[in-house]
């Protein structure tokens, strides 16, 4: 991978001139390449990554295991560009192993995802099952850790 996409995966956040000081070259010529990236498509959008309790957000994230029926012709891509346009869904990919995609929803409580996936995922032609996990804590999101090691000593207990 280029060394400036590499810098800007792990934190998107320096400017033009900032990288350029980093990798000695000119700042004209980052900010180039970046914009070239966003027209072409090689970076698709920002974000920032945000602890969920401090931020406020009590929803609920559910991964769900989804088998397939695969399409003649097609495979997997249709149904996985179907499921993949639902507003609940924040991210979709296709593995290997015992199920065929990995589905990441966002709900606003249990039942709300529930919900969703008895009413709309399940339903779908071409899913043969779903197993839905809850999200209940976060440890480590995009390379970044979430938590610092608690800085609370135990005392040594002795018999």
């Amino acid at each position: 991978m280029d060394p400036l996409l590499e810098i800007l995966n792990k934190n998107a956040k320096f400017t033009a001139s900032q990288l350029a000081e980093m990798l000695a070259v000119d700042e004209a010529a980052v900010a180039a390449r970046v914009a070239a990236w966003e027209d072409d498509g090689t970076i698709l959008g920002y974000q920032a990554i945000l602890d969920s309790e401090k931020a406020g957000n009590d929803g609920v994230i559910a991964f769900i295991e989804v088998k397939l029926t695969p399409e003649r012709g097609g495979g997997f891509d249709r149904l996985a560009l179907r499921i993949s346009k639902f507003d609940q869904v924040t991210d979709c990919y296709l593995l290997s192993g015992s199920y065929d995609l990995l589905v990441t929803v966002e709900g606003s409580t249990l039942r709300d995802t529930a919900r969703f996936v008895s009413e709309k995922l399940s339903t779908l032609e071409g899913v043969i099952s779903t197993a839905t996990h809850f999200q209940l804590k976060t440890y480590k999101q995009n390379g970044l850790m979430m938590q610092t090691e608690a800085s609370e000593k135990r005392l040594p207990v002795a018999p």
